[in-house]
């Protein structure tokens, strides 16, 4: 056996490449996750908004006897608050025996 055999030395950068690719595709994958559930939570929150409108125009037609006039009402007699940067609720009163037409648009970024 000889000790002294020349062995030539490969180039670093293949494993360099390799490592740089799967770090980038791992980053990727973690964003594109974040993004996923950020998008699902904006979903729920959505619905839990328009169930919220609806229990309170519910609970003030049932309590009141008519349906409230606005928004606004909702807001300060029944206790309905939101993120107004995130929503905004478009509120249309027909008349006080009708119920209104409600909706819930997600704003921009």
């Amino acid at each position: 056996m000889n000790r002294f055999v020349y062995r030539k030395q490969k180039h670093p950068m293949p494993k360099l490449a390799l490592s740089v690719g799967v770090f980038a595709l791992t980053a990727l994958l973690f964003f594109q996750g974040i993004s996923s559930i950020s998008e699902g939570t904006r979903k729920r929150q959505k619905e839990s908004l328009e169930n919220a409108v609806m229990r309170s125009i519910t609970h003030c037609y049932a309590v009141e006897g008519t349906y409230p006039s606005s928004l606004e009402y909702l807001k300060e007699n029944y206790g309905l608050t939101y993120d107004e940067t995130v929503f905004f609720v478009d509120y249309q009163t027909i008349g006080s025996n009708i119920l209104p037409d409600v909706t819930i648009i997600e704003r921009g970024n």
